[in-house]
């Protein structure tokens, strides 16, 4: 993954570079952690080091978020591993690599067939079991515009049926705030934020011996 870097440095900078062991190390193909904070021994981290945690499971007890999530999930890691791809030219890498971009492509169709099987049978809003008549239905297909322009008009999402089957898009080119802007109020001094008058710089000011 080193190829970026030392194809497009003049062989002097990369001999000068590899003067110092550290980078020597990364240029050499090795990740200094590996050494210095495993021994070489094998680390539950990512590729920069972060520790493996619970946050990485998606199970919201709703299959059709949690689908969408591996969807989404498996569309980043083909992403990655395409850019991997074109960092290396080693060929035991890339072939490594092209089972990977293959295997992912089958598990975003694999959860694109399921998420599929089950917009048929329960739509395709989640939650589906949400009264629709409790939500404000007077904005649930209204776009409304905070772009520059109206160029946000010519999409999908601006006009004709939902995707859903229930309603219409609708395009509100220059939204009003519906309610005025709201005040709040100086944190207390207990909290001891940055006094608004510092903030303000027309005081007062705190002394420096306070």
């Amino acid at each position: 993954m080193r190829g970026c870097w030392t194809t497009r440095r003049p062989v002097a900078d990369q001999e000068e570079a590899a003067k110092n062991p550290v980078i020597a190390a990364v240029l050499g193909g090795m990740n200094p952690q590996h050494a210095i904070v495993t021994g070489l021994g094998a680390a539950p981290t990512d590729s920069v080091g972060y520790p493996w945690n619970g946050r990485y499971i998606i199970a919201s007890g709703n299959l059709l978020a949690d689908f969408r999530a591996n969807l989404n999930a498996e569309s980043q890691g083909r992403l990655q591993v395409a850019r991997l791809y074109e960092q290396t030219s080693d060929r035991g890498v890339r072939d490594m690599l092209s089972w990977l971009l293959a295997r992912d492509t089958m598990h975003q169709n694999q959860w694109m067939a399921a998420i599929a099987e089950l917009e048929e049978k329960e739509g395709k809003v989640v939650p589906s079991t949400f009264p629709r008549k409790l939500e404000k239905r007077e904005v649930s297909y209204t776009l409304f515009n905070f772009s520059r322009g109206d160029d946000s008009a010519l999409g999908r999402w601006a006009s004709g049926p939902s995707p859903d089957g229930c309603g219409r898009f609708n395009y509100v080119a220059n939204p009003v705030p519906l309610a005025p802007a709201p005040h709040l109020p100086p944190a207390p001094p207990y909290i001891y934020d940055t006094p608004p008058g510092v903030v303000s710089g027309k005081g007062p000011f705190v002394p420096p011996c306070y």
